[in-house]
């Protein structure tokens, strides 16, 4: 078995197999006229419950004909350009091959000794999201697995920083559309089941910032302690962003850590249109990027950056066997002293590889058209009367739902576009995602690959309408 170890002896090996995976997934990706197969999970299932992993084929190519019956075939492909649904954006060939050749090589980015090369790669990564940012030259920041993981570090941070004597008494404030993992953090932290503030939002889903203002001195005068308010750079339902110049005042003004959560708007870091739609990012103690929803990254790629690198002590820990103390003054750069990770992928190389080949102009202007297109798909769905939109965007999502002439009914309205999004799903045609709005079902497309037309949005558009038309049809017979 030895013969299956990456090393000196077994590299044209290695050559040939990832030479024939790479082709195999080429010929998918070449030959994929849908996003989606619609198998269902009662199709699925037997065919993976009935392999034996205990019984190796011995050979890449039969494993790679197995794997095209379980995994490729039947695969969510986000390159293609009726895929409209979550935050998954098609990868740039630059980051593939990063990705090709972190996972060959394998370091493990939590200590010097263990990465080298790759330790500095990341820090100057961390360094020129920080400039682009505007964070300062104290700014710091280590990459993470994924906006969840770099809210919950952030707002450690904050907690910390907050010197509380009682966790019960610390209160986050954020908007009430921003992420779920604002939520999630503050549990994960210890804090009371009050410590998150819904502040309302409004007709743009931006949060209110009479209301937060109000929430903070109702917070001061109560004796309680203001540990964070977590500002979003791009909602997810939405991709609203919240007036950040006004957060950052406010923040200022009551000494409280300000996050921006711009996991999904960091695109507009490097944009050549739209920078301006997150100016006062630059006033944020921290600030979470994910690289992999608007950089064009493979998963993962993320990262959490602070205005005050002193700060990120609260994540720190030695061991003896890993990150001694005397590492410190003997100024060996381990990343392990900054993260909450320990063991982690070099996944910072992959978006090093896009900045190499591309620039940082290249990044910006795809993100640049998925914006145009959904203006223009804003605007399609404001003048077309089989649908009602939400809001304009700021980036590129639209939230809107389908509403029949015949039907007057909001509950038989939510059913159909139920069903709508269920039935383009198991055909295969294209995927939607969906999400509530006042309690009502709507759907959402999230555009972000440039390959999308506006003739895709209208082919999409006319096919949700038909599911929804056919469903009330069939409704209405079912009734008769």
């Amino acid at each position: 078995m030895r013969s299956h170890l990456l090393n000196g002896a077994t590299a044209e090996r290695y050559r040939r197999s990832v030479t024939e995976g790479v082709e195999r997934v080429a010929a998918t990706i070449a030959t994929t006229d849908r996003p989606f197969t619609g198998v269902t999970v009662d199709a699925l299932s037997p065919r993976i419950d009935e392999i034996d992993l205990d019984r190796p084929l011995h050979d890449t190519a039969a494993v790679l004909d197995e794997l095209e019956d379980v995994y490729l075939r039947d695969a969510v492909y986000f390159h293609h350009p009726r895929y409209l649904a979550h935050l998954n954006c098609p990868v740039v060939i630059p980051a593939v091959l990063g990705e090709a050749v972190l996972s060959a090589v394998n370091s493990s980015l939590d200590t010097w000794d263990q990465s080298a090369g790759g330790t500095l790669i990341e820090r100057k990564l961390i360094d020129w999201t920080c400039a682009r940012i505007g964070l300062g030259p104290a700014a710091d920041g280590v990459f993470t697995s994924g906006g969840t993981q770099s809210n919950l570090q952030a707002l450690l941070l904050a907690r910390e920083e907050a010197k509380a004597e009682n966790f019960a008494d610390l209160r986050i404030f954020a908007s009430e559309v921003s992420h779920f993992s604002v939520r999630k953090s503050a549990k994960l932290l210890g804090l009371g089941p009050d410590a998150v503030v819904s502040i309302p939002v409004d007709r743009d889903k931006r949060m209110q910032t009479v209301a937060l203002a109000r929430e903070l001195e109702r917070c001061a005068k109560g004796g309680l302690v203001p540990m964070a308010v977590v500002a979003t750079g791009g909602t997810t339902d939405f991709g609203s962003i919240d007036p950040l110049e006004e957060i950052a005042g406010l923040c200022e003004q009551y000494g409280v850590w300000m996050h921006v959560d711009a996991a999904y708007g960091c695109g507009l870091l490097a944009s050549l249109k739209y920078r301006r739609r997150i100016d006062g990012i630059e006033r944020a103690d921290s600030v979470t990027v994910d690289y992999h929803k608007s950089f064009f990254q493979p998963v993962s790629s993320s990262a959490v950056l602070v205005r005050d690198a002193a700060t990120l002590r609260h994540a720190t820990y030695h061991a003896e066997y890993l990150n001694p103390r005397r590492m410190v003054q003997e100024r060996i750069p381990n990343q392990v002293d900054k993260s909450l990770q320990t063991t982690r992928r070099f996944d910072a190389l992959k978006l090093w590889m896009t900045l190499r080949v591309m620039g940082a102009d290249g990044i910006g202007a795809l993100f640049d058209e998925v914006c145009d297109l959904a203006a223009e798909g804003w605007r399609m769905l404001a003048a077309d009367p089989r649908f009602d939109v939400v809001v304009q965007p700021s980036l590129s999502t639209l939230v809107f739902r389908c509403v029949p002439a015949a039907v007057t009914d909001p509950a038989e309205i939510d059913r159909a576009n139920l069903y709508a999004r269920k039935a383009l799903f198991a055909s295969g045609d294209a995927v939607v995602a969906g999400t509530k709005v006042a309690g009502r079902h709507y759907l959402k497309f999230t555009l972000l690959n440039p390959e999308t037309t506006t003739a895709d949005i209208a082919a999409v558009l006319d096919l949700i309408a038909g599911h929804a038309e056919q469903y009330l049809g069939d409704s209405l017979d079912r009734a008769s």
